[in-house]
């Protein structure tokens, strides 16, 4: 397989800014990221059908045409052109906003020499490590936004196609209001008449909060002197259909003695189970599954194209011979209950006892241990049709991958979903080989 080759990196402004300069203040989820990685999503779309692009035998016209839709993009997306500003306070204190400057987009053409579409989607389910070169600013912590770009983009050309890799600084987007750019993206790319609603920027918070939230200088060094790290690993794509999916929702419920438990809770407790199953774990050992729960349908006053992060993050903790001892029904009821207990007034104290104390997330303490979900099955993925045609698969980059990360996407076909496991290779291997897991699974991992 071939490597990367970069063509040119330029600079994408919002193509109307008025050059007044916003500010927007961050809120507790946004600023407990300040130490970890950014979002990383891409899509893979055939080779555009244009005949001058087959005339001459490149993407010149399409990357001409991505950068300007881009730019015209970031008009509605103003923080995304824009960097993260920090001041520090007499306290020893530091606060963050982001600085809507239209400091510009990072936009990168590359071409993948030799790569096809074929050996990015290769039967074994693998994800080639050259996935993540598709990505641009990989390593960049979100902290850095204060001198590189909140955006970043970076179209790859393959041999019969073309993978769009958007890395968006996590303090910024969660993942709806990632999908959201990205959706709003192709529209505009496709020349749509009726967008869609445009993000509501102005963050929120609750009644009484001093803006802009201060954090202690001295917590944020020790944190960031954290030393993480990451053992080998490899990312394996399960693919699980409507129907198979069904089958685990009507087991978990069955065993539960329930109706109430979810399609997408039966299926990340068959994986957590199989994952535990696979290590060489003592049985009494503390395990932790770890979900991240949307606040928009939960709080009233956060509208669905509310553009940041509003996202709680819950646990779970069992032993290892509790996981494997109990079904799968006992185990997805545990996951329901979590959701369950993410109520309105259970988000507004994290937010009102963060701001009094906070706590950043760190590699360190996200990967102790657990099992992680990111992303929904709920994001518009296949629909974002550039202006010539839809994509065949969403891939993720390296932006805070660890032993256990578990990434959720919607499939292709309506109501099945793809699981992008990362984890130690040796568990991956095993899992393929555990005839109970892969049961459920249709193509082969």
């Amino acid at each position: 397989m071939g490597g990367i080759r970069y063509i040119s990196s330029t600079i994408v402004q919002a193509a109307n800014h008025k050059g007044k300069t916003e500010r927007v203040e961050l809120t507790p989820w946004d600023l407990q990221l300040l130490l970890v990685g950014s979002i990383q999503k891409g899509l893979i779309f055939p080779k555009p059908k244009q005949p001058q692009e087959r005339q001459t035998g490149n993407y010149t016209l399409i990357i001409h045409h991505l950068n300007t839709s881009l730019s015209h993009t970031l008009d509605y997306f103003p923080p995304l052109s824009g960097r993260l500003a920090s001041t520090e306070h007499d306290d020893d204190t530091i606060s963050f906003f982001i600085d809507c400057n239209n400091a510009g987009a990072l936009f990168v053409h590359a071409a993948a020499d030799g790569v096809t579409i074929s050996d990015i989607l290769e039967p074994g389910g693998y994800v080639p490590h050259i996935v993540h070169s598709f990505f641009p600013l990989n390593g960049v912590k979100n902290y850095e936004g204060t001198f590189q770009p909140l955006l970043a983009v970076q179209v790859t050309e393959l041999v019969d196609g073309i993978f769009i890799g958007c890395t968006i600084n996590h303090m910024v987007v969660d993942g709806t209001s990632f999908w959201h750019f990205f959706n709003f993206w192709a529209e505009i790319s496709r020349g749509s008449v009726h967008l869609s609603k445009p993000p509501v920027l102005q963050r929120w918070f609750l009644d009484g909060t001093d803006l802009p939230i201060h954090i202690p200088q001295a917590y944020v060094k020790q944190v960031h002197e954290e030393l993480f790290t990451r053992p080998p690993l490899r990312e394996r794509v399960c693919h699980f259909t409507k129907e198979n999916i069904a089958k685990l929702k009507a087991k978990a419920n069955a065993e539960a003695g329930t109706d109430k438990i979810s399609s997408l809770q039966a299926l990340l407790s068959h994986i957590w189970q199989s994952v535990i199953r696979n290590k060489t774990l003592d049985p009494n050992e503390e395990i932790n599954y770890r979900m991240l729960v949307g606040a928009r349908p939960r709080l009233n006053e956060l509208p669905e194209q509310y553009f940041g992060n509003a996202v709680q993050a819950g646990s779970i903790t069992m032993k290892v011979k509790e996981l494997l001892e109990q079904g799968l029904g006992n185990v997805a009821w545990e996951m329901n209950r979590l959701v369950a207990t993410q109520t309105v007034e259970k988000l507004k104290k994290f937010l009102e006892d963060w701001t009094a104390s906070p706590k950043l997330m760190s590699m360190g303490s996200m990967a102790s241990n657990a099992l992680v979900t990111s992303s929904s099955p709920w994001f518009n993925i296949y629909g974002n049709d550039f202006g010539w045609g839809r994509p065949v698969a969403v891939r993720s980059g390296c932006g805070n991958k660890h032993d256990g990360k578990i990434t959720v996407f919607r499939g292709v076909e309506e109501g099945s979903i793809d699981i992008e496991a990362c984890l130690c290779p040796d568990t991956l291997e095993a899992m393929a080989n555990d005839e109970e897991f892969m049961e459920a699974v249709t193509i082969s991992i």
